[in-house]
């Protein structure tokens, strides 16, 4: 029996329209899987993401995080030959996933309809910034757009400070880790009852499902869930947050988490700082007492955090049994060689940028993570993925290409 995580999905054949970061991130996962995944593109430009920041001649660091894996196909699809390229490739394919602006795939002629027609069994994905029937169906979006208008900025933020946008790309890659799993549900039913699907998913509403622990906070309260700072929805009870650390630079800090459900935390806690004149004071015993007296409360654990850097005092904390953190910046994630060794991040090695580290699986299939191999470049695999799932020789392929019709 094969444990290979590449060899998962050996047989399912994805075409790849999408662009930018939601869609690419959901056939990126598939292809990790094992899937054949060709990533249909303009042969002069390619995905706009090749050149979000890149440097000239190459392709950017960011194209390069969310196309692993895949293969690169250079078609022409304002030339009828291109878009019959791709009907043919739709018989063989078991999903087709695109993410343009509002309208642009049917304007092509590549719809969910025409293709379904072409292949009952197809798997058809869909992801835009807003659902259909929202009032804003038609609008673009982003994803910062996404996590404004989902909810996730107003709950992120300095409780006194404006609406703010986390870090990480909820909107984009959470959307497509979403899509990514419903559509290996869809896959599993295929392969029972060899049945199609046609999903759509909103950046807007995969936000939603992301922050569900705040619509608890609002049916319990009767009001909008607030901004709670490096808290938890609500505030949660003091001790929680990020402490100042010994070093005092930007990231310099350690989480520390005392949770309601474990009132032993604070007495742990109080125990490693050495306060144990603390423990069974009225004024803090209770997670009430310490939220009516939080500057108190956080004052007295920043006291003892600043007498130790942030793993020292990670250390500490968690080796009582207490949730805790340190706040560590990319570059540290980055030199942490474990990582590297766990395979968790994984060096290319790209024919024209050179070697580049990147982040890729992190789920372990018996002890290993997927491998990575580098982002394609633009049409690079055009008459290799035309010639594997059409079967056109060489002489249909160089006419494809002396035409134009495809690049690379």
């Amino acid at each position: 029996m094969s444990t290979r995580p590449e060899a998962c999905l050996t047989g399912m054949k994805v075409l790849d329209l999408t662009q930018f970061e939601a869609g690419p991130s959901c056939t990126e996962a598939l292809a990790w899987m094992g899937a054949d995944v060709v990533k249909v593109e303009n042969p002069k430009a390619g995905d706009p993401g090749r050149t979000a920041g890149g440097k000239p001649g190459q392709d950017a660091y960011y194209f390069l995080q969310y196309n692993a894996n895949k293969r690169s196909l250079a078609v022409d699809l304002k030339s009828p030959r291109g878009v019959d390229l791709i009907k043919q490739m739709a018989r063989h394919a078991d999903v087709f996933c695109e993410n343009f602006a509002p309208g642009a795939i049917e304007r092509l002629g590549l719809g969910p309809d025409v293709i379904r027609a072409i292949n009952p069994g197809i798997i058809y994905c869909q992801t835009k910034g807003f659902g259909a029937g929202s009032p804003f169906e038609k609008s673009l979006a982003f994803d910062m757009i996404a996590q404004a208008a989902g909810g996730l900025m107003s709950i992120t933020g300095e409780e006194d400070g404006p609406p703010c946008k986390p870090g990480a790309t909820i909107g984009d890659t959470g959307t497509g880790m979403l899509m990514a799993i419903t559509v290996l549900a869809a896959y599993v039913r295929k392969l029972r009852t060899g049945e199609g699907e046609h999903l759509q998913l909103a950046m807007q509403d995969s936000i939603l499902h992301y922050i569900r622990n705040s619509f608890t906070y609002m049916e319990r309260t009767g009001k909008p869930a607030p901004r709670a700072g490096s808290k938890t929805v609500g505030g949660g009870n003091p001790p929680i947050g990020v402490y100042p650390c010994k070093g005092g630079g930007p990231n310099d800090y350690v989480y520390i988490y005392t949770s309601r459900a474990n009132p032993e935390h604070w007495n742990r806690l109080l125990k490693v700082m050495g306060r144990e004149d603390l423990i069974g004071d009225p004024n803090y015993a209770t997670p009430e007492a310490r939220t009516e007296r939080r500057e108190e409360v956080d004052a007295i654990v920043a006291a003892w955090t600043r007498q130790h850097d942030k793993h020292e005092a990670m250390h500490l904390v968690a080796s009582a049994t207490i949730p805790a953190g340190a706040v560590m910046d990319t570059m540290e994630l980055a030199n942490d060689k474990s990582f590297e060794e766990r395979g968790i991040r994984q060096t290319m090695q790209h024919p024209v940028v050179g070697p580049y580290t990147m982040s890729g699986w992190p789920v372990r299939f018996s002890g290993r993570t997927p491998p990575i191999s580098t982002a394609p470049l633009l049409g690079q695999h055009s008459e290799e993925a035309l010639a594997d799932w059409l079967g056109l020789d060489r002489e249909e392929l160089g006419k494809l290409r002396r035409d134009a019709v495809i690049g690379g």
